[in-house]
This record gives C-alpha cells, structure tokens and sequence, in this order.
C-alpha cells in the first residue's frame, strides 16, 4: 500500500523512512539549469535537508548559498551538513516567500540562481511527531514551522463549517468523496468526538469513502495533502514570489522551481509565461476589454517547455520523486 503526499511517496515498507538516505529530488536536471558551476550567490528557497545546496556548493569554489526554510529543525540539519563549507552557506528561519526581505536584511547582491523546492522533506514527512502521515499515529499538526502560533490540521478541522472543511479536500486533494468526508468529521465533532490524530483521521476516511478494494494508495491520502496544504498556506502567494525571485535575480540568473502538485505548477506554468511576455488574461475577459491587464512582460526565456519529470531511474530509485515536475527560466539581459 502507497501513501502518496505533495512532495513526498513512502511505501509502508522502510524505503524511503526514517534514517534512509536522504535523496534531493531532480538533482541532475536542477543543476543543469541553474548553471552552478559559474560561481556567485544562490538562493535555495526551501533548503530542506540540503542536498540541492550541498550540489551547488560543490560545484564550484565560487559558489555560496542562502539556505532558507520555515522548518527550524530541517534548518539545523542542513547547516549540520554543510558546516564544512564554511561561511559560503548561511541559513536564514524564514518562509520563501519572504525571499526580499531576507536578501535586503542580509545585505546580499542579486543572485545569480534562486531554487525552490515545494515539496515536503524527508525530515517533515518522516518524522512521526510532525502529523504529515498516518504511518504514524501522533497529533494531527502537519505545520511546517511547528514553532509558529499558526493552525495546526486539527484546529482547522474544529473550527471550519462542514462546506469549508469540504471545499479545502476538494480543491486541494481534488478528492470526489469530499462532502461525505467533511460530514463525518463535523458529526464526530458534534459527537464530542473531534478528529485530532493521524489515526482518526485516516480511519474516518477509510470508512466515509467505503473503498473496499485492495488499495494501491490509502483513501486519506488526498485529504492529508488537502489540509498540509491549507495549514501551511502553500498556494498563496506564489504568483508573487515568482515576480519577486526574478525581479532579484541579477540579468543572465536562473529561476527553478519544483512542484508536486497539478495546482501549484499550473501556478508555475501561467506565471513563467507571463514573465516571458505571454499574455494569461481570462480569454472572455479579455474580448470585453480589449486590454491586457495581467500584468505581462517579456523579462524571462523559459528554459522549460514542457515540465522535466524524474526518468524511471529516478523514479525507481526515489519513489518520493514521482510527481515532481520542474520548471526554469533565464532571466533576459535587458527587459522589454
């Protein structure tokens, strides 16, 4: 049985868990467009447990990284494993969309590559604390910053409607049963019975969609991804920092990005096309108007025309990379 998440694949078998290895997803593929090997500054957005920093920084003597994640422990982790490379990586607690903030309170010039990495690490999704998976019974939590005064899974759960809690796994698990799901969890609310583990959660679920054939991926799967998402606020603001990464960038830089859900890079595909001068108006709004209003300008090349997905290989090798798809960019030298 699969337990497949935004970001991350796990059998129900060791592969992949605690103490495995850790594997940086389309490694290969992510330094062939960021170019690291040309020296100067590189923002990895999401450093996770910093195996894309680590390939920068060995690619060059010339390279340094700005390692950014909201996740403190995955921060301490990443430094741990890059402190041989000295002050050429410094780690900044901060979200990644926070990128300018941390570049102007750092003093830093424009980079030459900013990475970001969307997915959920290995540290996040295997640790059986952190409410990620229900391979693990422990607080339904999933906040990537633990730390922070947000939401946790099961307040959200407490406190939104039965429509609201509905709408976040439909729109963000895409899961057809989302109504029924949402019903159940507001009658066991009402029960004196609120959902507050992993366990609970993916029992309750297992119940409500009523699947009784042999699963190949468990029926909470979409609903955990749903709320991960919502907790974290994952899909806002991306238009935006995807504007702010190039507008940092210093001309001829490269932008990254790795997503591992059909949201998140249908956000990617529309905003790189608008930066490369791609006008991504809604069509009928557009024929009332007769204007451009998105915001289009050619800024960028994209480097990707279609997304670049993990080979077989890869696949085989990494199951978490399954989904992953990348996108990239080369910021124009002069901008028109």
């Amino acid at each position: 049985m699969f337990e497949q998440d935004h970001g991350a694949v796990v059998m129900a078998a060791p592969l992949g868990g605690r103490g495995a290895p850790h594997r940086p997803v389309l490694l290969r593929e992510a330094m062939q467009f960021l170019a690291p090997e040309r020296g100067g500054l590189f923002v990895d957005c999401t450093v996770g447990l910093g195996g894309h920093s680590e390939a920068i920084l060995e690619s060059s003597s010339g390279t340094r990284v700005i390692g950014i994640d909201r996740d403190g422990a995955a921060l301490r982790a990443a430094s741990q494993r890059l402190a041989h490379f000295g002050e050429r990586f410094r780690a900044v607690h901060a979200d990644f969309r926070e990128i300018d903030r941390v570049l102007s309170e750092l003093a830093e010039p424009e980079p030459v590559g900013v990475l970001a990495d969307l997915g959920v690490s290995s540290l996040q999704f295997d640790s059986p604390a952190r409410g990620f998976s229900f391979r693990f019974d422990a607080p339904l939590d999933m906040r990537m910053n633990p730390d922070s005064a947000d939401e946790s899974a099961a307040d959200l759960l407490f406190r939104l409607s039965e429509e609201e809690i509905a709408a976040i796994i439909f729109e963000y698990g895409e899961e057809r049963n989302s109504r029924r799901i949402a019903k159940w969890i507001v009658e066991s609310r009402e029960q004196g019975k609120p959902i507050t583990t992993t366990r609970e959660l993916a029992e309750l679920v297992a119940r409500a969609t009523g699947k009784k054939k042999r699963w190949q991926i468990h029926p909470a799967t979409r609903t955990f991804q749903a709320l991960r998402i919502a907790v974290n606020r994952e899909l806002e603001n991306l238009g935006q920092f995807v504007a702010t990464a190039i507008d940092l960038l210093q001309p001829d830089g490269r932008f990254v990005v790795i997503s591992f859900h059909s949201l998140e890079d249908r956000i990617m595909k529309q905003e790189l096309r608008k930066h490369a001068g791609y006008c991504v108006c809604d069509p009928r709004s557009q024929a009332l108007t007769k204007l451009c209003i998105c915001g289009a300008r050619r800024a960028v090349e994209i480097l990707t025309k279609r997304p670049v997905v993990p080979d077989a290989i890869e696949m085989d090798a990494n199951p978490r990379s399954r989904s992953a798809k990348l996108r990239a960019c080369r910021k124009l030298i002069t901008l028109r």
